[in-house]
């Protein structure tokens, strides 16, 4: 039977995006959340208890002074089913975590809790198709300060040096952007690896379709300088001068934007039920795309591949072992372990 904690369970199978605050771990989210979620779930009535017929001796009831003892059946309840002997309805709700942010960054970040896992995994281990670059994007606006420079770039660590920034201007800014922009756009052509020469190359450049077949280093599709006010602004760069990031912030992982985030008030179980059904349509996508199956199948073929070669070590150790006479005492056994050319992790835009 199917209890009310089960079916709040099944609702919550899917994607969510929550918002990180700046100066907190990810794992203090996951864990905050998954907390949450197992409080619901075991706030949950139980399921009521199983009756089971039961023969006790009775006295016959003819008269007070009869000795004459009956057996009469009663329903009494097990206790198997009661709460103090099986505990909690859940002892744990597993919340996947996608692209991770570091403590000092802050924005979206995408959860998935049930099958939402699968999916999580796929997308951090596979290189999105052609037809799915574009809805895999993600957003970062930087802050920054002109002037110093510290050990790691970050604004709270150890000054190191301090230099000028008058002859820094607007327009110098979005030159120096403009030409990291051209790099990477033609760093993106480059592991595209896409001729050229065709009229299928340009058809994708102009309808900006273009994206990194394989692994390749994280590319910027897009570079722009939002807001201008030194020494503060939104993105600096090498202009002859130092700078210090002082804020990152994702603003969009994919399909998933700053608007649909769950900010902290909001981590409870009925407003991650509500993100997960708004999103239900896209994890959809996501599961039925060519890129999930491809790639699961991948996987699958991997983990068979490294198994029988797992078996196969292990009849030639045997082997060497019962011919240990005839074989070489310094001999090893070299394996090669296959993977699939096409996982690995990247950041774009």
């Amino acid at each position: 039977m199917t209890t009310q904690a089960v079916r709040l369970f099944r609702r919550m199978d899917g994607l969510f995006a929550v918002y990180k605050p700046q100066g907190v771990h990810w794992k203090l989210v996951r864990d905050t959340i998954e907390t949450n979620l197992l409080k619901e779930l075991n706030s949950c009535p139980p399921p009521a208890p199983q009756l089971a017929v039961q023969f006790q001796l009775l006295s016959s009831g003819e008269n007070n002074s009869s000795k004459d003892l009956i057996l009469s059946p009663s329903l009494l309840p097990t206790l198997a089913d009661h709460p103090l002997v099986t505990g909690p309805q859940f002892n744990k709700v597993h919340v996947g975590v996608g692209h991770r942010l570091d403590a000092f960054s802050s924005g979206v970040l995408v959860l998935g809790v049930g099958k939402g896992n699968g999916v999580l995994e796929q997308l951090c281990k596979s290189h999105v198709t052609r037809t799915l670059f574009v809805l895999y994007l993600k957003d970062y606006m930087l802050e920054g300060e002109f002037g110093k420079a510290t050990d790691n770039f970050s604004h709270t660590s150890r000054v190191i040096e301090k230099t000028t920034y008058d002859h820094v201007t607007q327009d110098k800014l979005e030159r120096v952007l403009a030409m990291i922009q051209g790099a990477n756009q033609k760093a993106l052509i480059t592991y595209s690896q896409v001729d050229l020469s065709t009229q299928e190359a340009y058809e994708l450049a102009a309808r900006g379709l273009l994206y990194p077949h394989g692994k390749s280093p994280p590319i910027l599709t897009g570079l722009r300088c939002k807001h201008f006010n030194p020494p503060h602004f939104t993105l600096g760069l090498e202009l002859r001068t130092s700078a210090v990031c002082s804020g990152a912030r994702r603003t969009r992982d994919g399909p998933f934007k700053v608007e649909h985030a769950l900010t902290r008030q909001h981590w409870t179980a009925d407003s991650i039920i509500q993100a997960i059904a708004h999103f239900r349509k896209t994890t959809r996508k996501i599961r039925k795309s060519g890129m999930y199956r491809q790639t699961a199948g991948q996987l699958n073929s991997s983990a068979k591949i490294q198994e029988q070669i797992t078996s196969q070590t292990g009849q030639s150790e045997q082997i060497g072992q019962e011919h240990v006479q005839l074989t070489s005492p310094t001999s090893d056994i070299i394996v090669e372990r296959v993977t699939p050319g096409t996982l690995g992790e990247r950041e774009v835009k």
